[in-house]
């Protein structure tokens, strides 16, 4: 499945295991809408309601979202849309895409300790990171051969290459650690894949986020020592 110089080929386990199991763990992949980390989003600007009388309806413009934008001030509020001080309006586009669970979050605080205050605060989170396919193809503009050849090496500590053992329209996939995002844990968010990380490939993934987070690997570790394999094949 995997060619010899990759990491997924030099390790002792398999990297992915079958794993049928809906549950939030370490490793598992999953399937969410996420958005694209690299667009510039849009506010939306409400410009009055459809009829005076409908609450529910309204007329806007999608105009960029700047840092410097007065918050607008809304003289007709929308019972669907409000605008609460400090707070915008965004619009985003969004994919579903393969994500890997990275983190599960913390334990769950209990209510009475957050009693009357707003649900956001205690709203559990996981943390994931997304997949992105390799192959070029009329929807997908894909990753050049340079490229993947470096990702595949392991020489950048963001981007890690996989071949995924699920079914898609790309053979090839590459990981962002560098857009890990929160997605709220929730079953309704998410589709859960027949598959997760191997106890020893979650130990190389854990060494690759301190990569990422420290700029340094740790001397004899796997992370570091299957890449100096590597540089010999």
């Amino acid at each position: 499945m995997y060619p010899d110089d990759c990491i997924q080929n030099l390790i002792d386990s398999s990297w992915w295991i079958k794993d049928s199991d809906s549950k939030f763990k370490r490793g598992k992949l999953i399937k969410a809408y996420v958005p694209h980390v690299a667009q510039d989003p849009l506010r939306l600007v409400i410009t009055g309601r459809v009829k005076p009388e409908d609450h529910k309806r309204a007329k806007f413009l999608a105009e960029p979202l700047r840092i410097r934008h007065e918050q607008q001030t809304n003289k007709l509020p929308i019972a669907a849309l409000p605008v609460y001080p400090g707070e915008e309006l965004a619009v985003y586009r969004v994919k579903k895409r393969p994500l890997v669970i990275i983190s599960i979050g913390g334990d769950e605080i209990p209510r009475e300790l957050c009693r009357d205050k707003p649900k956001w605060q205690t709203y559990p989170t996981i943390l994931v990171a997304p997949f992105y396919g390799r192959d070029e193809s009329g929807g997908r503009a894909g990753f050049s051969e340079e490229f993947v050849k470096r990702v595949r090496s392991c020489e950048y500590p963001h981007y890690m290459w996989d071949i995924l053992p699920i079914s898609g329209t790309t053979v090839e996939s590459i990981l962002r650690l560098d857009q890990i995002q929160p997605l709220g844990r929730a079953f309704e968010l998410c589709e859960f894949c027949d598959c997760c990380l191997s106890e020893e490939a979650l130990i190389i993934l854990d060494e690759w986020v301190q990569w990422l987070v420290n700029g340094q690997l740790t001397a004899g570790g796997p992370l570091h020592t299957i890449r100096e394999c590597l540089v010999t094949i």
